[in-house]
C-alpha cells in the first residue's frame, strides 16, 4: 500500500493512503536511509509503502526516491542531519525584522541550503503592521538585497491580512514548505490562509525577543487548488550539512557569478590574489552581510566551529 506522510510526531507517522485513508505507522528500530545519518529518517512529504499487521497496526517499509529535500545540521549531534521536508516545489521562509529578528545569516544559510537542492526559495517578511520607521528602512534595504540576487519578497501581515491573497495564490498547486525562527507568524500566517486548521500560535518572550516553540511536530495541511503546506517546528540555528567547501560558493549566485573572473579557478575568496569576489565587495557589488555568511558556512567545515544558534 502507498501513501503520503502528512504528520511526524518523531515517534510515530501519519501516511495518507492513495485510497484518502490517513493510517498511523511506526518505523522498523534497523530502517535507515542509505547514505545518510540522520534524526528522521522518514520526512513530512516522503512518498512511502506501507504493510498493515493483523494487529492492526503499520509499518513503512520503503521510502520512494526524493525529488528533493531541505536538510539542515541537527542541533544536538553535529553529525547528524535534520530534514525539515521532502518532494518540495518551494519554499516560503517567514523573515521578521524584530519581533523576533531574523539575522542575514539565517536566511542566507537557509537560501544556500535550498540553492544546493534546487528548491526555489520567496521571502515572506511579516508583521509589516508592527514596524517603526526605522525598522520599515531596514527592512526595504533588506527586500532591495534579495530582489537584486533574485529572490522574490512579499511584505505581509498575518495578523491584519495585507498580502495574504498573494500568498494564498503562489501556494496554488504546490508543495510548500514553511520555515523561520520560532515567533515569526509560521502558525497566525497558516491560520489566516487556511481558516479552521487552528494551528497553535504562542507569544514572543519578552526578555529575549524571541519566539517560543508551538509547533511540536511537522504537518502537512491541504489547501485550495491541490497544493499543501507543511509547518514545521521554529528553528534557532541553520547548520549547513553536508556540504563541501569548493561548493558553498555555488550555492550563492551573485557569489558564483562573480567567481567567473576571479584569477585562480578554485579561489576560496578569502585570501587568493586576483579575487573579484573580495573586490566585488569592497566595490559593494556583492553585500558584505552576504559575503559574511558565505565565510561562516565555510568555518562550518572546520571541525569545532558548528554552533547552535544563528
Amino acid at each position: 500500500m502507498k501513501g503520503l506522510v502528512i504528520k511526524n510526531t518523531g515517534s510515530w507517522y501519519l501516511v495518507r493512503t492513495e485510497e484518502g485513508e490517513d493510517v498511523e505507522c511506526k518505523i522498523k528500530g534497523n530502517f535507515r536511509l542509505k547514505g545518510i545519518k540522520s534524526t528522521n529518517p522518514v520526512a513530512v512529504g516522503d512518498r512511502v509503502h506501507i504493510i498493515r499487521n493483523q494487529e492492526g497496526t503499520a509499518f513503512i517499509s520503503e521510502i520512494e526516491e526524493r525529488r528533493n529535500y531541505i536538510i539542515r545540521r541537527a542541533s544536538n549531534l553535529s553529525k547528524q542531519s535534520h530534514i525539515l521536508a521532502a518532494n518540495l516545489d518551494q519554499c516560503m521562509l517567514l523573515v521578521t525584522v524584530n519581533y523576533p529578528e531574523t539575522s542575514t545569516t539565517f536566511i542566507d544559510r537557509f537560501l544556500a541550503t535550498a540553492e544546493a537542492y534546487r528548491v526555489s526559495v520567496c521571502l515572506l517578511f511579516n508583521k509589516v503592521d508592527a514596524y517603526n520607521d526605522d525598522e520599515l528602512r531596514y527592512l526595504d534595504a533588506l527586500i532591495h538585497l534579495y530582489t537584486s540576487i533574485g529572490y522574490p519578497c512579499m511584505r505581509i501581515s498575518a495578523r491584519n491580512g495585507t498580502g495574504i491573497e498573494e500568498v494564498r495564490r503562489k501556494l496554488e498547486g504546490k508543495v510548500t514548505l514553511f520555515s523561520g525562527h520560532s515567533g515569526v507568524g509560521k502558525s497566525t500566517l497558516i491560520n489566516a490562509l487556511l481558516p479552521g486548521t487552528e494551528a497553535r500560535t504562542g507569544a514572543i518572550s519578552a526578555a529575549h525577543n524571541k519566539g517560543m516553540h508551538t509547533t511540536t511536530f511537522s504537518e502537512m495541511y491541504a489547501t485550495a487548488g491541490d497544493g499543501y503546506i507543511i509547518d514545521t517546528p521554529g528553528i534557532k540555528g541553520f547548520g549547513t550539512f553536508d556540504m563541501e567547501e569548493e561548493e558553498i560558493g555555488h550555492y550563492f549566485p551573485e557569489i558564483f557569478r562573480t567567481s567567473a573572473d576571479c584569477r585562480y579557478g578554485n579561489c576560496t575568496h578569502r585570501h587568493e590574489p586576483g579575487c573579484a569576489v573580495r573586490q566585488a565587495v569592497e566595490q559593494h557589488t556583492i553585500s558584505q552581510s552576504r559575503y559574511t555568511s558565505y565565510l561562516s558556512m565555510l568555518e562550518d567545515k572546520e571541525e569545532g566551529k558548528y554552533r547552535a544558534a544563528y
